[in-house]
């Protein structure tokens, strides 16, 4: 893996849930320095191809970077918002993110997109924080914390609905409470851990 391309943000493992088989088309949401990209790189192979796509013009470029060190032939960064892609209609099999929509102020307009996105019989495969217990007003308005993966963490029951507002089905999200124990660790004097948990979700989009 290229140095510098895991910056530690992540809160679970996409890999794991995505299934990821030779010859597919994959996007990264909310891509980074590439980290992801290239787990998954390695599991579609050469004839599969992986696309980052990442607001922030300077993690992209750091990204590519990676890539060209790397000798990642069949992954590409591209630079947009997850509430508008830069990609056509129907054109990926799975989606994976890690930690970055609960960052998104229009999260009903990411899973859109995503739908969009997608083929038909597509599949989402993501990890990302929610929320177990009502966040505090005060915890809510914190933008450190916004920043930081919680205060802007949906419930399960929120994320369950947009996901089917945009046309998703099989909607399964598993909350993982092991993850209280690193998650306390990113505001201790916040408690943070009491509200939200890391959890594996996928959906999938009908054919």
């Amino acid at each position: 893996m290229p140095a510098g391309a895991n910056l530690g943000l992540g809160c679970g493992n996409p890999q794991a849930i995505a299934a990821l088989k030779p010859g597919e088309v994959v996007l990264d949401l909310g891509s980074g320095a590439g980290f992801d990209c290239f787990l998954a790189a390695r599991q579609v192979g050469d004839k599969g191809y992986v696309i980052g796509v990442d607001m922030t013009p300077e993690m992209v470029a750091q990204a590519r970077t990676n890539a060209r060190q790397g000798g990642y032939d069949n992954v590409a960064f591209r630079l947009g918002e997850i509430e508008a892609l830069p990609l056509g209609d129907a054109r990926v099999d799975v989606i994976i993110s890690n930690c970055v929509i609960n960052l998104a102020t229009d999260k009903s307009a990411v899973f859109r997109e995503a739908f969009r996105v997608l083929k038909p019989g597509g599949r989402l495969a993501i990890s990302d924080v929610v929320a177990t217990a009502e966040l505090p007003l005060e915890l809510r308005l914190n933008l450190d914390l916004y920043a930081g993966c919680a205060a802007g963490a949906l419930t399960i029951r929120e994320m369950e609905l947009l996901l089917a507002e945009a046309g998703f089905v099989r909607i399964e999200i598993s909350p993982r409470d092991e993850s209280r124990t690193f998650i306390r660790e990113w505001a201790p004097q916040h408690n943070i851990e009491a509200y939200i948990v890391s959890a594996a979700i996928t959906a999938v989009k009908p054919l």
